[in-house]
């Protein structure tokens, strides 16, 4: 059993780090509730004072640290369109969000072989 000196100190570095992650997502926040009108970019459904903390901030490009100072990495989602779209991101991303991982080209192709087909059908008179 963790000592109440540990567990203190945990609970201090962790209300720490929820002060620091709520400081640092308030600030661009806030912006954004300033610059847009409280509307979600996907679905349009339009939010007010008491339904605002459905409305989040979404980065265009999923960089989170990205916050220019004219906004132009943000769009307001409702909950339900930003979970949809990080979804859709990592199933695009094959499930790496990394940003650095270098694609690499698909290599099947359906048509391999079809000209030597169409000629066999040809010299069996099946056209």
């Amino acid at each position: 059993m963790p000592s109440d000196n540990s567990s203190s100190k945990l609970s201090r570095v962790v209300a720490e780090a929820r002060r620091t992650r709520e400081e640092r997502e308030k600030g661009y926040r806030e912006k954004a509730l300033k610059m847009y009108p409280w509307v979600c970019g996907r679905c349009a459904r339009e939010f007010t004072r008491q339904n605002l903390s459905q409305l989040t901030v979404h980065h265009r490009d999923h960089n989170h640290d990205n916050n220019p100072a004219d906004g132009s990495n943000w769009e307001l989602l409702c909950l339900y369109c930003h979970d949809n779209e990080h979804s859709r991101y990592t199933e695009v991303d094959g499930g790496n969000t990394s940003t650095d991982t270098e694609k690499s080209a698909a290599t099947y192709n359906p048509f391999a072989g079809l000209d030597a087909l169409l000629k066999g059908d040809e010299t069996n008179g099946n056209q």
